[in-house]
Formats: structure tokens, C-alpha cells, sequence
């Protein structure tokens, strides 16, 4: 073994390697220095810009584009929005699959390009064609502009779902995890990847929304449409100077033999000595070192017949330990996405009752200008990229005098301090809203029309903050802490959070104003200035609060992965 790793290093010594599981059994070819990492990379940070951009721009006018243009009723409306909103946060976990297990990520990026361009074209037409315009003078949308409409949006929604996991993670990979200085690189990736997605969404609810309101829809969509086809274009044409790790099947279905090899030899004792149980220096990707929890999957690594060649048994009748450490790699993830979900609750209300508020409070700057009630969202987006690029310049190397730690502070930690900013934005949230009723009952004709609509810049301030560490925090450990066959699909674990956290909102709410109305008066009633959001703020702030005891215990008792790395003098 140590002969084979010495030949090894060797080989990384005289080359850069990269690992691409489809050469040989060490998985490695040889691709250009790492010093093209950072050119890579900002190429991938800036076709994730033009695909926020685009996403953002059309998500948050959505249902004013339904109402206003396709004369739909509000309730009908928002079920649209629903529908689109979740498949777009569903599909990333079919794309980051298609992804890891069969296509790759670079043709899953390009071929999800493919899709959103065409997307962005059809939307486009259905604007300029006079055959296929909204209507024709009448209130009455026509029904091919419906078709055409639909159908563009849904291909952008499944161009998302291949995009941003694909994407992200081939982004990381361009980052050698064996280099000790290519792994601080990946950690500051991820800081620059959320600043180049917090300017797409900065310019989509100012620029473009703009652009909707006070020009027309079709001058946005070509807008949207240029920008996405020319990022595009640069994409495929850098395809030189990318590392490229070529997918290896199912990821899946290792964990499942896993599964099987441990529940066929429960009855097994376990050995005393974990150098016992088998492992191969043919497995594809890094090794993992053993660890003492779920031993019950320790004996799928059990060698039965010692005297046989072990390489040739099944594998689902025996594992390696790396199999098994991915196996529990996996399950003690669940504890942490599920913990992660009322953050995610919270998040979800900036998209939806915050910008309620702001349709409902002064929005004109000057005499002339009426600020679009989406882009107040853009305050957040300010408050991410001023506190991510504090955190990346100043925190990070300060903590990591005082921690020793490569990050600053671990994974867990970092989620867990933006949960605390969740609790904040809440709190003040229930009291801007509650000072807003006190302005509807004291001018009960003008309602809050005379208070401005920067009173909710704090709290879109401080989640833009709190962003920038649980965000940030959740996709650097879904990315790092998955098997390394499984990293888009570990993106888009990270992306199903907040898709999940949409649907139990929705249920959340539903739940709370029957409870509330069988009390005397429902906290959500027809209009804004009859509910209490205030009081559901509170109740969102208690959950988080009570949520975060929970997962404390949990993040503090976490293994993180551990590698068996390879020594590399010079990497």
C-alpha cells in the first residue's frame, strides 16, 4: 500500500491531476496547473450571474406579469406562481442526479443552457409576434399566448433544475481538495459564487423589474435573453482550461449495497480491530477513514471468507470502508437538512409578505420615481455582498489565527450563526409591522401610504447578513460533506431545503389561520391591514429559537468527513 501511494504522489508531483474516474483505477489524468482555477472559476460566477439575473427578474414580477397582462384573478395567480416556484426547486435534484450519475457536468450545464435559452426565446416571441401577444385588445388573454407562456417558463424552471447544481459543483471542482492552498481557494469560491448570485438578483429586482414596469415585458426578455446567450458562448468556449471529473454511474447505488452487505451479516460479531474490515485502493475517488458511529454498517466491510479473493465477491454481499463511511456520511446529513428547514421557513418570507408590505407603504423617491415593490428586496442583496466580503477579507483570516481552523470557524458553526440573524430579522420584522398597523388605525383613510417603504430595509438588511452565513454555510457542507461521486446532487440537497421550506410554509400558514379563526379573528385575513403578521413573525421567530436548541447538539456531535489524503510536497 505504501509502495502504491509513493507512485502516486510521484505522479502528482510531476503533473497536475485531476480526478476523472473513467481513466484508470486511480481515477486521475493529467489537466493543466491550478493556477487556471481562479480563471475557471470566475467564468462559472459569471454564467451563474446571467442565470439569477434572468431567474430573479422573472420570478419576482411573476404574478403582476399574470394579473396585470394575462388578466388572471389573484388566487389563480398564485397557484401558477406555486407551481413554478416548485418546480423549480424540485427539478435541481433530478439534474444534479442526471449529473453525478450519467451525463457529466459540463453537458448537463450545456444542455440546461440549451433549455433556458430556448425558455427566454419563447418568451420573447410571445411578446413581439402579433399571432401570439397576450390579447388583442380585449380582457381576454389568447389562448396560444397562454400555451406559448407557459411553456417557456417551464423550460426555463427545468433549465434551473440542470443549471445551478451542475454548475456550483463544477465550479468547486476546478479546486484540488488534496492542496492544502487549493482548498482555501474553495472555501473563498463559495463566499465570490453567493456575491456574483446576490448582483444577478440585485439587478434583476431593480434593473429589470424596472425595465417591466416602465417599458414593456419584451424589452426585458431580450434583455435577459442577450445576457444568458452571451455567458453561454463564453462557457462552451472555455472549455479548455476546466478540470472535468466524468460521471460514474448511479451514486446511489453503492449506499444501497451498503445496506444490503450490513443487513445480511447483522448477526456477524464486529471486529475489535477496524484495520479488519476490508478496504481496496481501487475504489473510485478518496479514501475515507473509519469512524466509531453507525457501527451497525461496519459489517458490510466484514470479510467472510478470508481466504478467497475479496476483490472479486459482490459488493453487495461486501463493502469498503470508504462505501461505508459515505453510507454514513449520508445518514448524518438528515438530522442537519431537517433542522435546517424552519431557517428556511423564514427566509421564505422575504419573497412573499415582505414585498406585500412594501406594495403597501410610500415607495416614491423624489417627485417622479415609484420604486417597484420587489426592489426593496435589493436591500439584502446590499447587506450580502458589503457583510460576505467583510467576512472573506478580515473574519476569515482573523479566525483562523484563533481557531486553526482552515475556515475560520466549521461548517455547523457558520449555519448556526445565521440562524440567530433569522431570530433577528423576525423580531424586527413583527415590530416595523406592528408600527405599520398603528399607522392604518390612526389614519384608517390613508392606511400606511404615508410611511415609507425603507422602515423594512433593517430586516432585509439583516437576512441579507444572516445569508451570508447559512447560505454560504449550507452550500460549502452539502458540497464537501457528500460522497465525492455525489456533489451535484449534494447542491442540490442544499437547493431542496429552501424548496421544501416554500411547500411548509404554505402549509404553516394554512395551519395557523384555522387555529387562529376558530380562536375569534384569523391572523390572516382578505387584505393586509386586517392581518396580523406581526404576531406570526413572533411565532416564526419562537420556532426558530426553539429549533436552534436542537440543532446545537446535533452540529456539535457531527463527524465530519475525514480523508485519507495523499502528501503532496508541492501542489
Amino acid at each position: 500500500m505504501n509502495i502504491e501511494k509513493e507512485a502516486v504522489a510521484r505522479e502528482i508531483d510531476e503533473e497536475k491531476w485531476v480526478y476523472d474516474s473513467s481513466v484508470d483505477h486511480k481515477g486521475r489524468v493529467p489537466l493543466r496547473a491550478s493556477t487556471g482555477a481562479w480563471k475557471a472559476s470566475f467564468i462559472f460566477i459569471a454564467i451563474e450571474f446571467s442565470e439569477r439575473l434572468s431567474y430573479f427578474g422573472i420570478s419576482t414580477s411573476l404574478i403582476i406579469y399574470l394579473t396585470k397582462i394575462m388578466h388572471q384573478d389573484l388566487k389563480a395567480a398564485a397557484k401558477s406562481v406555486n407551481y413554478w416556484t416548485g418546480v423549480a426547486s424540485l427539478m435541481p435534484l433530478i439534474g444534479g442526479f442526471v449529473a453525478d450519475a450519467y451525463l457529466g457536468r459540463f453537458p448537463t450545464v450545456v444542455l440546461s443552457s440549451i433549455l433556458y435559452l430556448m425558455g427566454l426565446i419563447l418568451l420573447t416571441i410571445s411578446w413581439f409576434v402579433p399571432s401570439l401577444k397576450p390579447c388583442d385588445g380585449g380582457d381576454e388573454p389568447r389562448s396560444v399566448h397562454e400555451v406559448v407562456f407557459f411553456l417557456a417558463i417551464n423550460l426555463i424552471s427545468v433549465g434551473t433544475g440542470g443549471h445551478r447544481p451542475s454548475l456550483e459543483s463544477f465550479g468547486a471542482d476546478q479546486f484540488d481538495d488534496n492542496c492544502p492552498d487549493e482548498r482555501k481557494k474553495k472555501m473563498s469560491f463559495f463566499n465570490l459564487w453567493n456575491i456574483g448570485i446576490s448582483a444577478g438578483f440585485l439587478l434583476g429586482v431593480t434593473v429589470i423589474n424596472y425595465v417591466q414596469e416602465h417599458a414593456s415585458w419584451g424589452v426585458a426578455d431580450i434583455m435577459l435573453t442577450t445576457v444568458m446567450a452571451i455567458s453561454s458562448i463564453i462557457f462552451v468556449i472555455g472549455m479548455p482550461i476546466y478540470r472535468y471529473q466524468k460521471p460514474t454511474g448511479s451514486p446511489l447505488t453503492p449506499l444501497f449495497q451498503v445496506l444490503v452487505a450490513a443487513i445480511a451479516k447483522r448477526n456477524l460479531p464486529s471486529p475489535s480491530n477496524p484495520a479488519e474490515l476490508h478496504e481496496s485502493q481501487k475504489t473510485q475517488g478518496r479514501l475515507l477513514r473509519h469512524t466509531d458511529k453507525l457501527k451497525f454498517l461496519d459489517k458490510a466491510a466484514i470479510v467472510e471468507e478470508k481466504g478467497s479473493s475479496v476483490e472479486k465477491q459482490s459488493p453487495w454481499r461486501l463493502s469498503t470502508v470508504t462505501r461505508v463511511e459515505e453510507m454514513k456520511l449520508i445518514l448524518n446529513m438528515i438530522p442537519i437538512w431537517l433542522s435546517i428547514l424552519p431557517f428556511g421557513i423564514c427566509v421564505v418570507q422575504g419573497y412573499t409578505f415582505f414585498i406585500k408590505q412594501a406594495a403597501n407603504l410610500n415607495r416614491k423617491i423624489g417627485n417622479d420615481f415609484l420604486l417597484p415593490p420587489a426592489s426593496i428586496y435589493a436591500m439584502a442583496a446590499i447587506g450580502f455582498i458589503t457583510f460576505v466580503t467583510i467576512y472573506e477579507k478580515f473574519l476569515v483570516p482573523f479566525l483562523r489565527k484563533v481557531t486553526g481552523n482552515e475556515r475560520g470557524i466549521k461548517m455547523l458553526q457558520r449555519i448556526g450563526i445565521g440562524m440567530l440573524f433569522s431570530i433577528a430579522t423576525m423580531i424586527v420584522a413583527a415590530l416595523v409591522e406592528k408600527k405599520r398597523l398603528n399607522f392604518v388605525s390612526k389614519n384608517p383613510t390613508t392606511g400606511s401610504s404615508s410611511m415609507s417603504v425603507f422602515w423594512l430595509a433593517p430586516q432585509f438588511i439583516i437576512i441579507g447578513m444572516g445569508d451570508g452565513f447559512t447560505l454560504v454555510g449550507l452550500q460549502e457542507y452539502f458540497y464537501d460533506q457528500v460522497p465525492d461521486s455525489m456533489r451535484s446532487l449534494g447542491i442540490a440537497f442544499y437547493l431542496s431545503v429552501m424548496g421544501t421550506a416554500n411547500f411548509l410554509s404554505s402549509l404553516l400558514i394554512t395551519i395557523v389561520d384555522r387555529v387562529t379563526e376558530k380562536s375569534g379573528q384569523s391572523w390572516f385575513g382578505k387584505d393586509l391591514n386586517s392581518c396580523r403578521l406581526d404576531k406570526f413573525y413572533w411565532l416564526l421567530a419562537g420556532m426558530v429559537a426553539v429549533n436552534l436548541c436542537i440543532y446545537v447538539p446535533i452540529a456539535r456531535r457531527y463527524s465530519y468527513k475525514s480523508v485519507q489524503s495523499v502528501a503532496v510536497d508541492d501542489c
